[in-house]
């Protein structure tokens, strides 16, 4: 396990629109405010469309990610997110969990990591700038899947 102490920045409620690209939207917001690194306790609201991780069928290797995409229309959804710099890309890689239910089914629900959504009439958000230390999302692992990492942060070195 890694941990670090973290000195906490900004805060922002942030209100995403009807058809609003939410990860594009996030992205923007961030870029514009100078956001690299954050955290999102929460958000909730609809989406149009959903793409999850996952896949239907059983799994080839249990112990490995899965990187299939499922898709699912019209749902409520609650979720909560690191957003941390990815050193390989030079750009913000968000860390996006949800749990959906679809509308059509009885609120069937399904839990998985967030890969692309299309906001359906509104989704509000609560999101922590986080100042320091460096938090970064290398790849790691056999799988090299991307992890979130630390920079040493200053104050600790000065304990």
């Amino acid at each position: 396990m890694r941990h670090t102490e973290l000195t906490m920045g900004r805060s922002f409620a942030l209100a995403f629109d009807d058809g609003d690209n939410f990860i594009a939207e996030l992205t923007k917001f961030c870029t514009e405010f100078g956001i690299r690194q954050a955290i999102v306790p929460m958000f909730l609201g609809g989406f149009r469309r959903v793409a999850l991780v996952g896949t239907n069928g059983p799994l080839k290797d249990p112990e490995a990610p899965v990187w299939d995409e499922t898709v699912l229309h019209t749902v409520e959804a609650v979720g909560a997110a690191t957003l941390a710099w990815s050193p390989e890309s030079d750009s913000l890689a968000p860390h996006i969990h949800v749990a959906v239910g679809r509308k059509d089914l009885q609120a069937a629900g399904s839990v998985s990591h967030l890969l692309s959504a299309e906001v359906q009439f509104i989704q509000e958000m609560f999101l922590h700038e986080v100042v320091a230390p460096a938090m970064l999302r290398p790849k790691c692992g056999p799988h090299a899947v991307p992890t979130l990492g630390f920079a040493p942060h200053p104050e600790s070195e000065a304990r």
